[in-house]
């Protein structure tokens, strides 16, 4: 697999890296990362079929956000946290499409 990332910014720098295209194959959708904490901000994710572009800042209408500390995501970004354990525990907050948040590991799988 890949390497594991170190920050947010090596995550979203290397995202294209591990973007599966058949996964996103008929997802149509903007997905926002809200993160809190150092070294944090909020990424906004354009999936459209095999095509995907990030960008710095909010977007006006996004399909799933995800609101997370910094650290945490780094940790699930790596596998070392689960995404499902996250949400449990309240570390993970997803408020939009669920169903589509749950594609989301098969689209953009964690690190390690």
């Amino acid at each position: 697999m890949g390497m594991k990332v170190t920050s947010v910014k090596q995550y979203f720098e290397t995202l294209g890296e591990r973007f599966v295209k058949d996964a996103a194959k008929g997802v149509n959708a903007i997905f926002q990362f809200e993160l809190a904490g150092d070294g944090g901000g909020t990424f906004a994710v354009k999936v459209d079929g095999e095509a995907m572009e990030i960008t710095e800042g909010g977007h006006p209408s996004p399909g799933v956000t995800l609101k997370m500390k910094c650290d945490d995501f780094i940790k699930m970004s790596n596998g070392d946290l689960k995404g499902q354990m996250a949400f449990l525990t309240g570390k993970l907050k997803v408020s939009g499409n669920i169903p589509l948040a749950m594609k989301m590991q098969s689209i953009f799988p964690p690190a390690g």
